[in-house]
């Protein structure tokens, strides 16, 4: 096991080789929580809804279930493991605007749990070791 790191609860900048992994809605129309904030801080572009954008990485939790969110998520992990040069901050994705609970979308992310380069909050991290 590595020395792990969380990921911050606000994340104003982020050093050159840091990416913002935040929840998005497929239309891209980042207008309101970690979403605009990668929008207007990091690079994420309005009207892409998935995957890497500036030093910003969107994953969809707004269309549906949990179980709809799985995919990108996968694709995420994926894309994480290949790009070993990027460390990636995870936000509470789905946790907020899209009304998901730690204990729905943690378990979505136990194929990061230990990648040294995907930084993961707290309590998912919590929620995958129990």
């Amino acid at each position: 096991m590595y020395n792990r790191e969380y990921t911050p609860d606000m994340i104003s900048a982020l050093a050159e080789n840091e990416i913002f992994v935040f929840g998005s809605n497929l239309a891209g129309a980042h207008a309101g929580g970690a979403a605009r904030v990668a929008h207007v801080r990091f690079g994420a572009v309005w009207g892409q809804g998935v995957g890497l954008q500036g030093q910003s990485y969107a994953i969809p939790t707004m269309q549906g279930g949990v179980e709809t969110i799985k995919p990108y998520v996968d694709e995420f992990v994926s894309f994480a493991a290949e790009h070993k040069e990027y460390k990636f901050l995870v936000t509470r994705i789905g946790c907020g605007i899209a009304g998901f609970t730690p204990d729905e979308v943690a378990p979505l992310f136990v194929g990061a749990l230990n990648l040294e380069n995907v930084i993961l909050p707290r309590d998912f991290v919590e929620v995958l070791e129990n």
